[in-house]
């Protein structure tokens, strides 16, 4: 049976439901409410992960702390989004998870998601010791993504095709602690899936309950595959990684057609949010590009909508 994606939100959306018992972050057995209360539609944003070389657990000269970010990206960016990496949470303790959220709250700011991408886990593992591991560290990050009021956390795909029947149970598991959380779980293409570009339609359909995609615009083993892939992903997308790797001057990139990526996205129904990935180690250079980005985006999502209407 296939969805259209009004049918897949409805469904998928409903699953995310139910208590918070035995969350170590929450004093009631209640997860936080959700940050992200008013529509992403048109909303840009980026991934923690394109301030790699910025971002720093504490203050220093020349460099970003996570609780500056938000009043940051409003100022000089122009945008509102944030999707969080774990790598970029200076620490997971409650205090601080509300200093995050106060930040972003006071800037205006909306914190969405949490891309769960500790090193050296493997929930795809024969040997239930190695997967429980991961899974208890997948469930620890969900409850710091409930604390944080997040709509959306999403494991780390490996590069070594997993046994999908382990994988599927691991990743119901995940998305049953999730919905008790009020926190859906996301697949993105990368690693193993990059080669197929059914892997993520695919995928969410065998785990069936709470769970979504989240196409990144770059994950695709070669141009053929990134946009079949992305015209049967979209459908069934939430929110989406808008990469870019190297940009012209005039916003030109070489590696792959960005228009072309948006205007599936647009075409298949998906309005955003669009999480800009896109990385410099210097921040003048990146912030103009982040910039031009946005101001790309925004201009074809205008165009687009004149011609929709």
């Amino acid at each position: 049976m296939k969805f259209s994606r009004r049918q897949f939100l409805n469904v998928s959306g409903g699953a995310v439901v139910g208590s918070c018992l035995g969350n170590p972050f929450s004093s009631v057995a209640k997860a936080a409410p959700q940050q992200v209360g008013k529509t992403l539609d048109r909303q840009l944003g980026i991934t923690t992960s394109s301030l790699a070389y910025q971002l720093s657990p504490r203050a220093k000269e020349d460099r970003i702390t996570l609780l500056e970010l938000p009043r940051i990206l409003r100022d000089e960016l122009g945008m509102t989004v944030i999707d969080l990496n774990t790598s970029t949470l200076a620490a997971t303790d409650r205090k601080y998870l509300d200093q995050v959220r106060a930040a972003a709250d006071k800037a205006g700011c909306i914190l969405t998601n949490l891309k769960m991408n500790q090193p050296k886990l493997d929930m795809n593992s024969p040997d239930a010791a190695v997967r429980n591991k991961a899974l208890d560290t997948y469930k620890a990050s969900i409850d710091v993504a409930s604390h944080l009021g997040l709509k959306w956390a999403r494991p780390l795909p490996l590069v070594p095709t997993p046994d999908i029947k382990i994988h599927v149970a691991s990743y119901r598991e995940l998305c049953e602690y999730g919905a008790e959380r009020n926190v859906q779980l996301l697949v993105e293409n990368y690693g193993w899936m990059q080669s197929d570009p059914d892997s993520v339609v695919k995928l969410v359909k065998a785990i069936g309950e709470n769970v979504a995609a989240c196409p990144d615009t770059g994950n695709w083993d070669s141009e053929e595959i990134r946009y079949a892939g992305l015209k049967q992903t979209f459908p069934i997308a939430v929110t989406c990684d808008f990469k870019a790797r190297n940009l012209g001057p005039r916003g030109e990139h070489p590696l792959y057609d960005l228009k072309r990526c948006f205007e599936i996205g647009w075409q298949a129904g998906f309005r955003g949010p669009w999480c800009f990935e896109h990385a410099n180690k210097d921040r003048k250079a990146l912030f103009k590009e982040l910039v031009l980005l946005r101001e790309m985006l925004q201009t074809w999502m205008q165009e687009a909508a004149k011609q929709s209407s």
